[in-house]
């Protein structure tokens, strides 16, 4: 099946064969003599290619020679950093093509929303370029005479980054080319069931580097399970960890980075809702909600897991959403007649199945049925179908987040309730409001409205922008990725005082005389 959507000549061009290196810094690919990880493909179930496991050995001389390369790039003036992430850019926009269809052939999602993630790749090395010139801090004034205060930011060295499979290369992009231009050095542990995208960017960047003779440390590859993510963890000498997945691996992350007083950049789970009021344009509400509760097949961090409707529009909207859902095409993510892909692997088949027996037994209703595909081009066993459940906030699978295209649905009388329910949930990363009321939708934005990192008006909860800061509150992390300020959190930040007086006064008023 994949050759009908010239797979082999995508990874062809990409440079991936049937068995690849999985360690490398920079074009350097070590050998380290482990085992090979297989990546198969949840569109069809087949081989696409292997990768070599990265071991404790290896790891070290990652490290070492990441450490080596810091020492120059650091000192590069960050102009000149940003000229090498536009290269990367172009890099990238060479290859749009093939790394979209890799992408979306290893991790399922549809060709177009992996041609999406490469383009948010290309789009975040320009955002980075422009930045590069803008690594402001400030001035402030002394109170001593003669003195002035300012501060400035230096970067803080080797960067750890660990994604996720549902988005296997624009999370990487996303922190690795901002913490390049603020003058770190990378080492990037991609998921174990998307391997052969992070091998296919570290081969990109390898080469623009090689032809810049810049050191190669500058961008590291490492693969493997967990156990390679500790490496990073637990290593004191890098002094930020930023870790994309569920909320479990971050408490992890965050707690051995944490031991050791180091920094953490967690993008966890989220539980994301969309209010809609009595106030809606209810063909936006329904595009909103649907794209956000299918899109990725219900793998994004942000997909819409909740919709809490007003009980005036409540059985309208179920109606149209209903009538919806019978429309969706499920199949091979290649083929652009598709709406919806596979799950990544079987055993977030198991997954969903399983918040459904349990939703339901919790009294759940289901208004779509989900269950498994069968049959001609499903012989993966990762093809499911989209589900509408009737649930009560309450509920235990609802209060915890599916990997999975789950939509909960649960009407409200009040938008105070609403929005109190929007909240009652452990995660806090997206959140939507569908009103053509200013007032509610004011209330929404304000300090009693929505308490997640991203609260949009009359737009679904999936789909950010790479220019504000992508991130999210309570068991979503804390951190912050992207657009905005974002960058200040790859960097140290240094106050400086300088005397330029023919005395010594000290702060406060203070007194020291001999």
């Amino acid at each position: 099946m994949s050759e009908k959507y010239g797979i082999s000549d995508a990874l062809k061009v990409l440079g991936i064969s049937a068995e690849n290196n999985g360690t490398s810094t920079g074009d350097n690919w070590i050998d380290t003599g482990e085992s090979f990880l297989s990546s198969f493909s949840p569109a069809d179930g087949q081989l696409i290619a292997k990768v070599q496991l990265t071991n404790k050995e290896a790891y070290e001389k990652v490290i070492k020679e990441a450490q080596g390369s810091f020492e120059s790039w650091r000192v590069t003036p960050a102009p000149q950093r940003g000229e090498i992430v536009r290269q990367v850019g172009n890099a990238l926009r060479e290859v749009k093509s093939e790394l979209g269809k890799l992408v979306s052939y290893e991790m399922g999602k549809s060709y177009q929303e992996g041609l999406g993630e490469v383009q948010e790749m290309i789009d975040i090395c320009d955002f980075a370029v422009g930045l590069s010139r803008q690594l402001y801090g400030l001035t402030m004034h002394s109170e001593r005479p003669g003195h002035r205060m300012y501060e400035q930011w230096h970067p803080i060295g080797v960067v750890g980054i660990i994604s996720a499979f549902n988005f296997p290369v624009a999370v990487w992009s996303w922190n690795s080319m901002i913490a390049m231009v603020c003058g770190n050095v990378c080492v990037w542990k991609p998921s174990e069931k998307t391997p052969l995208s992070a091998v296919a960017c570290q081969k990109i960047i390898a080469k623009v580097l090689k032809e810049n003779n810049l050191p190669e440390g500058i961008s590291s590859l490492i693969v493997g399970d967990y156990k390679v993510g500790e490496y990073l963890s637990h290593d004191s000498r890098i002094p930020l960890v930023s870790a994309t997945g569920s909320t479990r691996m971050g408490k992890l992350v965050g707690q051995a980075v944490g031991g050791r007083l180091g920094r953490s950049l967690l993008e966890l789970g989220g539980n994301n809702a969309i209010i809609i009021t009595e106030n809606a344009d209810l063909e936006i509400a329904i595009r909103g909600a649907l794209f956000g509760a299918v899109g990725t097949a219900g793998q994004r961090c942000t997909t819409t897991r909740r919709l809490i409707i007003h009980e005036s529009v409540y059985e309208e909207v179920k109606s149209r959403l209903v009538s919806a859902y019978g429309k969706l095409v499920i199949g091979n993510p290649l083929d652009e007649k598709n709406h919806v892909g596979p799950l990544i692997d079987t055993e977030a088949v198991d997954m969903y199945l399983d918040a459904i027996k349990k939703v339901t037994e919790e009294g759940g209703k289901e208004l779509v049925s989900g269950g498994v595909l069968t049959g001609e081009g499903y012989e993966s066993g990762c093809y499911v179908k989209p589900c509408i459940i009737e649930a009560e906030n309450n509920y235990l699978m609802v209060q915890h987040e599916t990997f999975a295209p789950i939509l909960y649905l649960m009407k409200y009388a009040s938008l105070e309730d609403a929005i109190a329910m929007q909240n009652g949930v452990p995660q806090g990363l997206s959140s939507s409001i569908m009103t053509l009321n200013m007032r509610e939708a004011e209330l929404f934005l304000s300090a009693a409205g929505s308490d997640c990192g991203i609260a949009n008006v009359n737009i679904g909860t999936s789909g950010a922008e790479i220019g504000g800061a992508f991130g999210g509150e309570k068991e979503t992390g804390g951190g912050r990725e992207s657009g905005s300020d974002s960058w200040k959190a790859y960097m140290r930040r240094q106050t400086n005082t300088i005397n330029y007086s023919n005395s010594l006064p000290l702060a406060q008023g203070i007194k020291f005389d001999i």
